[in-house]
């Protein structure tokens, strides 16, 4: 029988950063001119700089959020795939 508990597998990324991060710039520059156009303003250059800089930091912070979620769902995984081999072999073997 092999131990293959020092094994280690490589699970691949579900996110493309780059796709993600040209997604917060189109989403935050959408939300600014939905107020703009809301509000039938044009935000000075002042304005409208702090507001795309923090909105893209509130977005990449829920981005990390996720990421951190991500890794919990994934070692649910692995701990269900344990759960079942063991429950599938023992069924097997009575």
């Amino acid at each position: 029988m092999t131990d293959n508990n020092d094994r280690i597998i490589t699970v691949k990324n579900s996110l493309d950063m780059n796709i993600l991060g040209d997604n917060i710039s189109d989403i935050t520059d959408f939300a600014v001119e939905k107020y703009e156009f809301r509000h039938d303003a044009t935000l000075s250059s002042e304005t409208r700089d702090a507001a795309v800089k923090e909105t893209r930091e509130a977005l990449w912070e829920m981005v990390e959020k996720l990421k951190l979620k991500r890794q919990q769902i994934l070692k649910t995984f692995f701990e269900k795939a344990d759960e079942t081999v063991n429950r599938v072999v023992s069924d097997m073997q009575e």
